[in-house]
């Protein structure tokens, strides 16, 4: 039986406590808030999205930095295997759009609550408001973790779960990074992740509060299309957040920290161009007497309808009858191209996750042990990995903490 030292008690750590615990190992978990799983408690808007229930090609394809590291971590603690485990300390589970896993009761403390029941059933001590200052090794080997206030805490393994530097009000302040630092790792650049973008436009402020469902938008580097894709998205005070481009954050981030990118929404994605104008020419021909402001409202939502207007070029007071063709076949190319410039990425304060972190590269992907230092392990955000929205961030976080886990000696 070994002694394993937790640094971190969110959705990694508490869970690296269970793997580790039911090996029967002897577990101290260290959390510097005055409860385990902050973090896990505001994800998916305190729904806690679990985890995904598509296949592993869906899994794999989510994963924005080093899928293949996730290889045996994926395939030895499943999504399929989350969601047993879940079931089995009583939080039932239902499948959403998109294949998202949550809670049936729709509360991120339920799973919160379930896996403390776990970690009192095998006994993991728990140590609230300790704060880890730093891991010692010594030869390669790890030694011990010094307590703020000097107190050292010697034991036979340490695994490291104290996520990236998003939402730090929860406790993510980059610890594990200098942890890593330390002991003679590299971190990868850190950017903000699944975070919400700022837009130049006049128009972004007019539409804060807009919701827009089914709506398609890519996103481009001169004519260079970076990403695409089909959701649900939201217009705020300074730009856009929403599935749809917080998604886009974590695929086009490192190119936004460099320069402005252009995003183009279409608004009605499932007719064509020709199917479209065909819809405006009825709208058109129905109101034909009206003024042009009058006659789209069936258009767009009450909120898109004056910036719509305002960006068409036809005059609202003109008569729908005295609309020529090639202003009609603009409107419409307006429609399915709404443009905005991107110009950054919001800070890691409103970021779900951290991209970059501890560089892969120097960690065993079949242990998740440091290949600099035996006995020390690293699991979850503070690793160089970061996936879309959908469960698949904390999937990482459940997979190679439970890989960390069962494979202490």
């Amino acid at each position: 039986m070994s002694k394993v030292l937790i640094i971190g008690g969110g959705a990694a750590g508490m869970m690296a406590a269970v793997a580790a615990g039911e090996n029967g190992h002897e577990v101290w978990l260290y959390e510097k808030n005055d409860r385990l799983g902050r973090k896990l408690f505001i994800t998916g808007k305190g729904r806690c999205n679990i985890t995904n229930a598509g296949d592993m090609e869906t899994l794999f394809a989510s994963v924005m930095s080093n899928p293949k590291f996730l290889y045996s971590s994926f395939y030895t603690f499943t999504n399929d295997q989350v969601i047993d485990f879940f079931e089995e300390l009583g939080v039932r589970t239902k499948i959403e759009r998109g294949n998202r896993v949550f809670p049936l009761s729709d509360h991120s403390s339920d799973v919160i609550a379930g896996l403390k029941r776990k970690l009192e059933t095998l006994g993991v001590r728990i140590c609230l408001e300790t704060e880890v200052e730093k891991i010692e090794g010594k030869d390669g080997k790890f030694q011990a973790i010094v307590l703020k206030g000097g107190q050292r805490k010697t034991g036979d393994a340490c695994i490291v779960a104290t996520g990236g530097i998003s939402y730090p009000a929860t406790g993510s302040t980059g610890d594990g990074y200098r942890f890593a630092k330390e002991n003679g790792h590299q971190i990868t650049k850190l950017y903000p992740a699944l975070v919400p973008m700022e837009v130049r436009e006049w128009y972004a402020k007019e539409l804060q509060g807009l919701s827009l469902r089914n709506v398609s938008a890519a996103v481009y580097d001169g004519k260079k299309k970076l990403y695409e894709d089909f959701g649900e998205m939201l217009f705020t005070h300074y730009g856009v957040s929403g599935p749809l481009m917080l998604s886009a954050s974590s695929v086009i981030g490192k190119r936004l920290s460099e320069k402005e990118l252009r995003l183009v929404i279409d608004l009605k994605p499932a007719l064509t161009a020709e199917q479209l104008d065909a819809r405006v020419l009825r709208e058109f021909e129905e109101h034909k007497n009206k003024q042009f402001k009058n006659a789209v409202d069936h258009l767009f939502p009450s909120k898109l309808k004056p910036v719509m207007l305002e960006l068409s070029g036809i005059s609202e007071e003109k008569k729908v009858n005295e609309i020529s063709r090639e202003e009609r076949q603009r409107f419409v190319h307006l429609i399915k191209h709404f443009e905005m410039t991107l110009s950054g990425l919001r800070s890691y304060k409103e970021a779900i996750i951290t991209k970059g972190g501890v560089n892969v590269k120097e960690i065993d992907p079949g242990t998740m042990e440091s290949k600099k230092i035996s006995g020390l392990y690293f699991v979850g955000e503070v690793l160089d990995l970061d996936a879309l929205t959908g469960g698949f961030n904390l999937q990482i976080a459940w997979s190679t903490a439970y890989l960390a886990g069962i494979s202490i000696p």
